[in-house]
């Protein structure tokens, strides 16, 4: 037995092609998987693998391609060079470009350990101060094993990101000591974020040490945006549509925050119409065009106006520009994308595009009618409140019961005027539901026929943010 014990370990040595102290070799050894599959790089050993679940392709590439057993270790990966392997997947747009599919979750957060960590000793910084990143093209009509491989590399936080993702770290670590844990949401930080973490929300409870109130788990994560960031510098693709508030010698640890920076850059122009800031900036925009008031943001930021701002498309902020009436109500509601009946049915709450919104940090540039002008007010960094996002969530319920059982259309009226069950303004402090399509024949379908008319299709709908909530809770607040 022990001379066969020596022989495999001998074998797996020789078949090691990686030197696992050198952060060069691991690097050089990942990159060989670019442009493969599982299936072709690690043979036929790695067809009955046996894994289930959906982190399992990074468990198939430690087991099968690195040598070594997956685990939830507290230490990096391949810890002699402190370097952490995730995997992440890829979708494809529309116009043949390659984005990030999701978030890219890195270790879970110990609630009762961490309140007493600072960041550069934290668990957090230790596990992933550097990571091995390994992109692949997700395809629901494939095997797991035939994922195309697009991307490999390594990647350490410039300067300027590591600073906002220290401070977004702090921001959570803040929540936990203040006794908040159940309260974290990702709309509490910038490019770090603490997304939920577990089968199921009931299972996912944990204790934390401040609060008799159980938190779900969560674990860190970097944002969308920033994933996708982190692909187009591998991909080293034009970085020209890109503006940076942030200049390369913004170095802020000591000073203002990035909100803080950002509303600086507005303040000067409180009072002023927006026709003085675009006179101001020797603009000459079509005030009719959709585009107009987030010209003259871009402007104010000192971004060209053909340009995204790279810090909020890092962040995944949600930009909202608001026209309020003399009385300070927004002249509109704020709507939110259309949901396709089909799919939100089969949605948990946790997983639903709604609360991703909800739980998203937006920037609110407020504009007031004086008159026919409209004259720049305030501007402001916010995110929805827990107890808030908890209200919300009774229109998710309600909308969601009202499709699934067929009974959307409650009376037609004498001139076909179809009245629903859809949750109404009334109804809720916070949102509510109504049309958002070209007109009354701009149609999903429907999972169940309507029970009183028989339809199977219907008018496009969305959630609202509703007017008087925007007033109250963000712009009087």
């Amino acid at each position: 037995m022990l001379d066969f014990i020596k022989l495999f370990f001998k074998t797996f040595n020789m078949n090691k092609t990686f030197d696992s102290s050198s952060t060069i070799s691991i690097i050089s050894y990942a990159k060989k998987l670019k442009g493969y599959t599982l299936r072709e790089k690690c043979g036929k050993e790695i067809e009955n693998h046996g894994y289930k679940g959906k982190g399992n392709f990074g468990q198939l590439v430690e087991k099968f391609y690195f040598g070594y057993e997956p685990n939830s270790k507290a230490e990096a990966d391949f810890v002699e060079v402190g370097m952490e392997l995730k995997s992440s997947p890829l979708k494809t747009l529309k116009n043949g470009e390659i984005r990030s599919k999701e978030r890219l979750v890195l270790n879970i957060i110990n609630y009762s350990k961490v309140y007493s960590e600072n960041f550069e000793e934290s668990s957090f910084w230790k596990k992933n101060a550097h990571l091995l990143l390994i992109f692949y093209l997700h395809d629901k009509e494939k095997d797991i094993l035939d994922y195309l491989i697009k991307l490999v590399d390594d990647w350490k936080y410039p300067n300027q990101d590591l600073l906002i993702i220290k401070r977004d770290w702090e921001t959570i670590n803040q929540k936990i000591k203040n006794g908040k844990a159940h309260e974290i949401s990702e709309g509490d930080t910038f490019y770090l974020g603490a997304c939920t973490k577990g089968s199921t929300a009931e299972k996912s409870l944990r204790n934390q040490p401040f609060n008799e109130v159980k938190a779900k788990q969560r674990a860190y994560s970097l944002k969308q945006g920033y994933v996708n960031h982190i692909i187009a510098n591998i991909a080293q693709e034009e970085q020209a549509t890109y503006g940076k508030i942030l200049s390369q010698e913004t170095i802020f640890e000591y000073l203002p925050s990035i909100e803080e920076i950002v509303i600086s850059k507005f303040e000067p122009f409180y009072g002023k119409t927006s026709v003085e800031i675009e006179a101001h900036f020797n603009l000459k925009l079509n005030t009719k065009a959709k585009s107009y008031f987030a010209n003259l943001t871009k402007a104010i930021l000192g971004i060209g106006l053909n340009k995204k701002i790279e810090e909020f498309e890092k962040a995944d902020i949600q930009v909202k520009t608001i026209r309020l009436k003399e009385s300070n109500l927004p002249k509109e509601d704020i709507s939110f994308p259309n949901f396709k009946y089909k799919d939100i049915i089969g949605l948990d709450w946790e997983e639903s595009y709604f609360k991703h919104i909800l739980e998203q940090k937006f920037f609110f540039v407020f504009y007031q009618f004086e008159g026919k002008k409209l004259v720049l007010k305030k501007v402001k960094f916010w995110n929805m409140p827990y107890a808030d996002i908890l209200e919300a969530k009774q229109v998710w319920d309600k909308t969601v019961k009202t499709i699934g059982e067929g009974k959307i259309i409650k009376e037609v009226t004498d001139k076909g005027i179809r009245k629903t069950y859809f949750p109404k303004k009334t109804e809720n402090k916070i949102s509510h539901v109504r049309p958002h399509a070209r007109d009354k024949d701009d149609c999903y379908d429907l999972p169940t026929k309507d029970k009183l008319t028989n339809v199977t299709e219907y008018t496009k709908h969305c959630f609202w943010l509703n007017a008087s909530y925007v007033k109250d809770e963000i712009y009087l607040k």
